[in-house]
Formats: structure tokens, C-alpha cells, sequence
């Protein structure tokens, strides 16, 4: 198994109805974006030498990861639940969710709800280190220039 990220438009990852990412859609942001390949399959060379594959034709791959090809890594995207779908993803991979869900109009969430933010972060996480460097001093929701 494993533990699945998802860009989402709908409320719960979850949830049976509610705005979905099109496949069609999906194709398009991967044509646009010169980091992402189209690949319809993922493959991975188990320990006895096996090879695993599945085959999807909105499996994608980002080529700008780091680890990309790093023994046998590589960055997976895929459809999945009406959204966009990675398994296991580091920071790294959470940071090119979070760019490739704001052109899709979408969010990343965890499987249990959490949300993560532009530098791969949960979003509760960088609201707790923001408040542990200015204890009690809760940061303004509002612009400088509307606190006075």
C-alpha cells in the first residue's frame, strides 16, 4: 500500500460527486508544462528482479525531480478519485502538486484530510512554525495597512 496525495477540486478527495479533473484536462496541463511527460504506464524493478507496470493512459511523469531515475525513482503522477493521484510523495513532490493544482484550480490533500501548501508543507504545520517564532503574536489576516 501506501500513503496517497491527491489534487483535488472537490470538497473530500472522497466524495463520490462534486468538480472533477478530466482526463482530457489533465493531458492538457501535461502539454503544457515542459517538465511533465506522458508516459500511460509506471514501472518499477522489484528486489528479485521482477518488474512491476501498470498501465493508465493519464499516467505521467515529472522529469524535473530531483531523484528522477535515482535508483529507479521517478516522480508518478496519475488519475484517481476524480483528481490527480501520487503515492508516497516527498516535500519535493508535494511542492510540484501544490504548482500543478493552482493551474488546475484545485488543492492538494492527504488521504486523512490534511492540506499542503506551496513549499510542501502541511498547511497547519507552517501555521504552528509561524506562531512558534512569534509567540503570541498571531499573525494579521488582514493587509499591514487595515490593522491600524
Amino acid at each position: 500500500m501506501g500513503y496517497e496525495i491527491h489534487i483535488t477540486r472537490k470538497t473530500e478527495w472522497f466524495d463520490e460527486d462534486g468538480p472533477e479533473i478530466s482526463l482530457e484536462g489533465w493531458k492538457a496541463y501535461i502539454a503544457s508544462d515542459p517538465e511533465m511527460r506522458l508516459d500511460g504506464y509506471a514501472e518499477a524493478t522489484m528486489e528479485n528482479g521482477d518488474v512491476f507496470r501498470i498501465e493508465h493512459d493519464g499516467i505521467a511523469v515529472w522529469t524535473a525531480y530531483s531523484g528522477h531515475g535515482v535508483d529507479g525513482n521517478m516522480a508518478w503522477l496519475y488519475p484517481g478519485s476524480g483528481g490527480i493521484v501520487a503515492k508516497n510523495p516527498d516535500r519535493e513532490i508535494l511542492a510540484k502538486m501544490f504548482e500543478i493544482a493552482q493551474a488546475l484550480g484545485a488543492r492538494v490533500v492527504g488521504d486523512e484530510g490534511e492540506e499542503y501548501g506551496a513549499d510542501g508543507e502541511m498547511a497547519e504545520a507552517a501555521e504552528a512554525a509561524e506562531e512558534a517564532a512569534s509567540p503570541g503574536m498571531k499573525q494579521a489576516k488582514r493587509p499591514w495597512w487595515k490593522i491600524f
